[in-house]
């Protein structure tokens, strides 16, 4: 009888310890990092960054760069997208005010030939480029293998 309840007592160990470390391989993938290369003299990069953790809830690693064009060129950020700040998360690049819901259906939707997302320039309304009630329309652009189409319109 105690044999028995011995190897009960193994199986539910090593069943509680597969699922606990199942449970922390998920968290670590869902866990990615978020960094965001900046220059440092620019304001509205922390904005933005505030507005990704805050819907994405997740911390957002700064890095500042005194050469954000290198950056770009390293990732592939087409010069017609471009704008002050450029994100890498797994391993998507995320160019400009892009809005975190459109970064967390990237994630989700994983469509083949995008590289990343951008909104070129700094659009008014954007995330991190609130300014009272305005805003204008902007485009959230998809880049890649595939070029480049539209991936979300906002107002």
């Amino acid at each position: 009888m105690l044999s028995k309840m011995r190897k009960v007592i193994t199986h539910r160990t090593a069943g509680t310890a597969l699922l606990l470390s199942l449970a922390a391989c998920t968290t670590a993938a869902q866990a990615s990092p978020l960094v965001m290369f900046r220059d440092p003299g620019c304001g509205c990069c922390e904005k933005w960054a505030e507005h990704i953790e805050t819907n994405m809830k997740q911390d957002v690693e700064t890095r500042n760069s005194n050469d954000m064009a290198a950056i770009k060129d390293a990732n592939g950020v087409p010069g017609a997208l471009r704008s002050c700040h450029t994100m890498i998360v797994e391993g998507y690049v995320i160019e400009g005010h892009v809005p975190a819901e459109a970064i967390a259906k990237l994630l989700r939707e994983k469509p083949t030939g995008v590289k990343g997302l951008a909104v070129a320039g700094m659009p008014v309304g954007s995330p991190g480029m609130e300014y009272q009630n305005q805003t204008q329309p902007y485009q959230v652009i998809a880049f890649g293998e595939s070029g480049q189409r539209v991936f979300a319109s906002y107002n």
